[in-house]
């Protein structure tokens, strides 16, 4: 499995980041082939609109307040959302678990939220499980924390590169 992490951070100057990417050649499974970023113009919109809920309500609400604003602002641009979609997750043909995400929109990008002070590192590692354990490749994890933050995660879901 490849994993490619974009941090809002790095992209205040329109630069993608590079940190943290397993692949930093440019040869990642999200740009190998055409340049481009998997779902590119949707995790734009779905950026886009994290930042106009951010903007509205600024830091200090809980998880569930900014998930119900993303949501309207998400439907407001004309996206399908499904919010705390429940996925199992199989050993040997036998459901173990089932986790619980936030979001997934238009079938394509699944979307963490967390609003605490610091992201953990155990937030980015939840969306990978997520990523893993469904047949999605692309997730956001967005940080209505102090500042607004977010990290941007894809997975081949290729059991050959873990």
């Amino acid at each position: 499995m490849r994993l490619r992490s974009g941090n809002s951070d790095d992209s205040q100057n329109g630069q993608s980041s590079t940190h943290g990417n397993a692949d930093t050649a440019g040869h990642c499974a999200d740009t190998a082939r055409t340049g481009k970023l998997l779902y590119e113009e949707l995790t734009k919109s779905i950026l886009a609109a994290f930042y106009a809920v951010y903007d509205a309500l600024g830091y200090g609400f809980l998880e569930n307040v900014y998930c119900g604003a993303l949501a309207v602002e998400l439907r407001r641009r004309g996206h399908r959302v499904s919010r705390e979609v429940l996925t199992p997750v199989y050993y040997r043909g036998v459901q173990v678990a089932r986790y619980r995400m936030d979001f997934v929109v238009d079938d394509a990008v699944i979307v963490e939220v967390k609003s605490t002070e610091l992201l953990n590192p155990n937030d980015a590692r939840q969306l990978l499980n997520y990523l893993r354990a469904t047949p999605f490749t692309v997730g956001l994890l967005l940080h209505f924390g102090p500042k607004p933050k977010f990290k941007r995660l894809v997975s081949t879901n290729d059991p050959a590169h873990p």
